[in-house]
């Protein structure tokens, strides 16, 4: 990956780094993501902050070679020295780490792609564009997510107007809108002599509450809702707009039983 922050880490920072050198009660690393005078800075993780609990055999959690991510718990900068923690971070965090540094590689796979596809050294037209790119955002997958949904744009930087607009359009092309899914079970049992077409006016009605969200029937009286939506909690908002109406829609009918079920949706 070409991304290089400069500098030193802030402490409680994140980090990816590549395990170098193991030792009986040490681990020493080297920080991928950031560049120091051409190479990256190295950290020490005590035996202590590998794992909890007591520690047989080091090797058994770390190898040379390995990617970790690590917590940054201190840095001096006089002696150049940085300490570093593996077992303080969190599932969700090194998960949102390799995340993040995913859309990253794939940010600069597509500035590689127009790199070659315009006779570009890729290296050279990285050099050019993260820059002006980074002056506003601190990954460049995150000005390209802007990018998708018009809140930036590339002529507001300092990159000539052509380059730029050669950018977006791609950005655009191979990058979709960020959205939200969430779904959830309606369950009916009517013995209503209309209760077919009461069943189906009340999941137009919830659909259309729902900015026309998706409703499929799934046997057994059960129709499941899918609503979509840029941020969580408008597709919140857009569930609870459907349920209403579903619900007002048999609202004292003796002949109906009626339920919702939300659907716990695996991230």
């Amino acid at each position: 990956m070409r991304y290089k922050k400069h500098g030193w880490p802030q402490e409680d920072e994140i980090v990816l780094c590549t395990v170098t050198n193991v030792q009986y009660n040490s681990v020493f690393c080297t920080l991928d993501e950031y560049d120091q005078n051409g190479k990256p800075p190295s950290g020490m993780i005590h035996i202590s902050e590998v794992s909890a609990g007591r520690i047989r055999n080091i090797r058994e959690f770390v190898s040379e070679g390995k990617k970790v991510a690590c917590k940054i718990l201190k840095v001096d900068r006089e002696r150049g020295h940085i300490d570093l923690s593996l077992r303080r971070v969190g599932e969700g965090q090194r998960r949102d780490k390799n995340l993040t540094l995913k859309q990253e590689q794939k940010a600069e796979n597509i500035l590689e792609h127009l790199a070659k596809e315009h006779k570009k050294d890729p290296a050279e037209f990285y050099d050019q564009v993260a820059p002006a790119i980074l002056e506003h955002y601190e990954y460049i997958f995150m000005a390209f997510e802007d990018i998708v949904e018009d809140k930036f744009s590339l002529k507001d930087t300092s990159l000539d107007a052509k380059i730029a607009k050669m950018i977006e359009d791609t950005v655009k092309e191979k990058i979709k809108p960020k959205q939200v899914q969430i779904e959830g079970i309606f369950s009916i049992t009517t013995y209503a002599e209309n209760g077919v077409a009461k069943v189906r006016d009340a999941l137009i009605k919830a659909s259309e509450a729902a900015n026309k969200s998706d409703i499929r029937y799934l046997g057994a009286g059960k129709y499941k809702i899918t609503v979509i939506a840029e941020e969580f909690k408008d597709a919140e908002k857009l569930l609870k707009s459907a349920t209403d109406a579903f619900d007002k829609s048999f609202k004292g009918d003796a002949f109906a039983e009626v339920g919702f079920e939300r659907i716990e949706v695996k991230k």
